[in-house]
């Protein structure tokens, strides 16, 4: 079921640049989606690196299981992406199946299978024939593009109304190296290592230990601290290839400026993903402060987004702080009550344990009618801070979700 395009969605999409070496394609084969690209094979060179961060899930899909394994050899030479059919808690049929994909494009490509990574996303629990991939395979090798990153991105999507893309530069070594990535997500997103389906590719040279750490480091301020409906995925998965054809990422300053790249990429990744939340109609942004410590911040911060009251309420432009109470109380961290300083669109509504004796709710309202929101609560307790971000809970998430297999 085709779905209107987020009202939160980006009023334009960046150029993405060719990066060399690395190659794309998309095919419609029909695994769920009728008419539209649901493949992706991107081949990458024999100098590519990879790093990954994976689903924290206990009933993983078969790929992650298969990406996890392939992970510690750290080489890479060929990504393939299905969409529609998410190959989770199918047995040993699953198994078999990222096996016979990995050695058909292995054999192809010329590459080992373990070289080969995957990914699958859609409806849980049903068998994924790897005929349509395997058969479409010499086509899309035929039809890899440098410049096919929009229809990329297009062909991993399910529910998402956009395709998410984000590219960066960087300056290592004095020269320019560049990032690109794509995702996919929209429902089942609370993360817990990163979050739906991420593909990031750059032209730096950088071995798969530094890599990962970079990964790593990026993905807990972005895809770690965004939700929409508080269910993680079993097939949550973030792939980062380096090809090595630029520069090198070597000194200090070099890691500095590739990080904060990195991060700013997945931070804008992350938040397209908020963004296109199913049925979502506003942004929220939650600021907590004052809490026992970073962990403890984040902790309340992902309680506050993933309330159904909270969100419900933003949804009908009602600022009933009082659910924001409510749900640091249950967070379980520390909180000291008559500390708590809650604002909302900058002004402040609770304070001293009650309401603000200036606060007038009819001076929230512009800010509450708009699409983004921001929640900002001071805990009373230390120095902990964190930011995330979440969406609003509107009747259509129900639409959606309760038609999803019809």
């Amino acid at each position: 079921m085709a779905h209107a395009v987020s009202p939160l969605a980006p009023t334009s999409f960046p150029e993405m640049p060719a990066i060399a070496g690395i190659s794309l394609a998309a095919a419609a084969t029909g695994i769920r989606y009728k008419g539209r690209p649901d493949v992706l094979l991107a081949i990458v060179p024999q100098s590519t690196t990879v790093a990954g961060c994976l689903t924290k899930s206990k009933s993983p899909s078969a790929p992650v299981d298969w990406c996890v394994a392939s992970l510690k050899q750290g080489k890479a030479r060929a990504l393939v992406v299905n969409a529609g059919n998410a190959n989770a808690f199918t047995g040993k049929a699953g198994i078999a199946t990222v096996k016979a994909v990995a050695q058909a494009t292995a054999k192809l490509i010329g590459c080992k299978p373990a070289e080969v990574f995957q990914a699958s996303t859609g409806v849980i629990g049903e068998p994924l024939n790897p005929a349509p991939i395997t058969g479409a395979l010499e086509q899309l090798k035929a039809d890899v593009k440098e410049d096919a990153w929009s229809m990329a991105a297009s062909a991993i999507m399910t529910t998402d109304t956009f395709a998410k893309m984000a590219t960066v530069k960087a300056k290592v070594g004095g020269k320019t190296i560049t990032i690109n990535g794509i995702a996919k997500g929209s429902g089942m997103i609370a993360p817990d290592m990163a979050t739906m389906l991420v593909f990031i590719f750059t032209d730096a040279k950088m071995a798969a230990k530094p890599l990962q750490k970079a990964l790593t480091a990026a993905v807990n301020p972005s895809f770690n601290c965004i939700t929409v409906d508080g269910d993680t995925s079993t097939s949550d998965t973030v792939l980062l290839f380096a090809t090595g054809a630029g520069a090198e990422v070597k000194s200090p300053a070099d890691h500095k400026a590739f990080n904060k790249a990195l991060d700013a990429l997945c931070l804008d990744l992350a938040l397209q993903v908020a963004k296109d939340g199913e049925g979502a109609e506003k942004l929220i942004e939650i600021k907590i402060t004052g809490a026992e410590n970073d962990k403890a911040a984040h902790k309340i911060g992902m309680t506050i987004a993933n309330s159904p009251l909270v969100k419900t309420a933003i949804a009908g432009e009602d600022a009933n702080w009082g659910r924001i109470v409510m749900a640091i109380g249950k967070s379980g961290e520390k909180a000291i009550r008559d500390k708590l300083r809650i604002k909302i669109g900058g002004i402040l509504v609770a304070a001293k344990g009650m309401k603000d004796p200036n606060y007038k709710e009819a001076d929230i309202m512009p800010h509450m009618k708009g699409r983004d929101i921001r929640i900002e609560a001071d805990i009373g307790v230390g120095k902990g801070k964190s930011t995330v971000w979440t969406c609003d809970l509107t009747h259509r998430y129900i639409d959606i979700n309760g038609s999803y297999r019809s």
